[in-house]
């Protein structure tokens, strides 16, 4: 699934507390998009102890939890993001491969 070059993806992290997991599943995203998507994006850090209803209401069981809310159709990913080619697929992130492909295309 490739998305057009000027998409912004609107990114939520759920985690539990700051602790070594949730800051490595942070820093793991931010470096991720910064990659893929450099300025393209926004990522919101949501700890589910100090807002459970936002949890709640995404219907979140476990952390952490990326939830893409945009571009649609909304997607999550739940783990500790440590695997990239595998997160950014399940994303939806553009790979260098990806990008590759489609300035080919945009320049027939």
């Amino acid at each position: 699934m490739g998305f057009p070059t000027t998409t912004r993806f609107e990114l939520t992290l759920f985690v539990v507390g700051r602790t070594g997991s949730s800051l490595r599943a942070e820093g793991q995203l931010r470096s991720l998009c910064e990659a893929l998507v450099p300025g393209a994006y926004d990522l919101r850090v949501v700890d589910v102890d100090e807002e459970p209803e936002l949890a709640e209401q995404e219907q979140i069981v476990l952390t952490p939890t990326v939830v893409r809310s945009m571009p649609l159709p909304a997607v999550r990913v739940v783990g500790d993001l440590s695997d990239d080619e595998r997160t950014a697929a399940a994303l939806g992130l553009p790979t260098p491969f990806q990008s590759r492909i489609e300035r080919l295309r945009d320049e027939r």
